[in-house]
């Protein structure tokens, strides 16, 4: 049942089945449409709303529902989408919070302004790509961030973030920090501004792309050429949310001192492992899960992915209490073996 409130677009009793890509089963007491910052601000003037809890919920894609949430969901459907400058060094480039990220980095491929393609087919929508920081094949939403606007959901006030003030980390910013400063819950963003380099340069160092190179000799692929590379390498390795519920990977890939690797690689030298600029190295959480023999398996009705042991999937009426108990299984596992705990990706709700 929907209701207005002057332009405020207000429903009740929705499920949210289809607004996560887990297909997991809740529903929102209260769900409101937002389509401009104004519509956040009648959202908080609102009588018996305006002070109440809210769940800020874009595609879903990040998020694990275990029950019905408490919280007044609100659902961002900013749209739009336009050039906002083009120096001889830069195009910045504009979208609503509302567009969903990969038609995004289609169009401006299309335009002519490349830049975005080794972020190609992350599920979502473009407001929640700063909150987690997207990254894949070498490249993180925050190398390509100018500023975002957001509504701070206590004033009502509409602000523009930099990129030191998002505090960007590994799948990390200050909108999933609750601590001193931390945004969590606290703000809705509405328009992301990107920043796209000129002269475009290529971003190849990622072991995927590295044996595209190898498979089809071209050493010099252009932007085109690797943004179908970066799409066919999901489709190969990842399922389609709209055929299997899942959220993408699924725990952050670790990352561990020179010390730890080397007394891991001790023991397993097969280990997949990259080295970052600090002297830590990254390790791959889905090769982790896989040698503890999980790839494939299931717990109830969530299962892991038999060709990816990062993903975890809905088997068909999956609850979120089911997704949990096979994640905590999972990091019992590879902390038993290997010393190391796997932290999840997705909020759980």
């Amino acid at each position: 049942m929907a209701t207005s409130n002057g332009a405020l677009k207000v429903e009740r009793g929705v499920s949210l089945r289809a607004y996560n890509t887990f297909g997991l089963p809740a529903t929102a007491h209260t769900l409101v449409r937002v389509t401009s910052d104004a519509d956040v601000r009648r959202l908080l003037d609102h009588p018996t709303l305006g002070r109440a809890p809210k769940l800020v919920l874009g595609a879903g894609s990040n998020l694990i529902l275990s029950r019905d949430p408490e919280a007044v969901v609100v659902r961002v459907e900013v749209m739009g989408r336009r050039l906002v400058e083009a120096r001889d060094d830069v195009f910045i480039v504009e979208a609503g919070a509302g567009e969903t990220w990969h038609d995004i980095v289609a169009w401006t491929l299309d335009q002519g302004w490349p830049g975005l393609e080794n972020l190609a087919l992350i599920p979502g929508t473009v407001g929640a790509a700063p909150v987690q920081n997207i990254g894949a094949y070498g490249l993180e939403l925050k190398d390509r961030f100018e500023s975002l606007d957001a509504v701070d959901l206590v004033t009502g006030r509409s602000v523009t973030l930099d990129s030191a003030t998002c505090r960007f980390g590994y799948r990390d910013s200050v909108f999933k920090q609750s601590g001193f400063g931390g945004l969590a819950g606290k703000s809705v963003i509405t328009r992301l501004r990107l920043r796209l380099p000129r002269p475009w340069q290529p971003v190849l160092g990622y072991l995927d792309l590295e044996r595209k190179i190898a498979e089809t000799g071209n050493a010099s692929p252009d932007a085109r050429t690797i943004f179908e590379w970066v799409c066919a390498i999901r489709r190969a390795k990842l399922p389609d949310p709209r055929d299997v519920g899942n959220v993408g990977s699924f725990f952050k890939n670790p990352v561990v001192t020179a010390e730890q690797c080397r007394d891991i690689i001790a023991r397993d030298p097969h280990i997949v492992h990259y080295a970052l600029a600090d002297g830590r190295f990254k390790l791959a959480a889905g090769w982790l899960i896989d040698a503890c023999g999980w790839k494939g398996k299931s717990m109830g009705r969530a299962g892991v992915y038999d060709k990816q042991a990062l993903v975890l999937v809905n088997r068909g009426g999956a609850s979120g209490a089911e997704v949990l108990m096979l994640a905590r299984a999972i990091q019992e596992s590879v902390y038993g073996r290997f010393g190391i705990r796997l932290e999840p990706e997705p909020v759980v709700v």
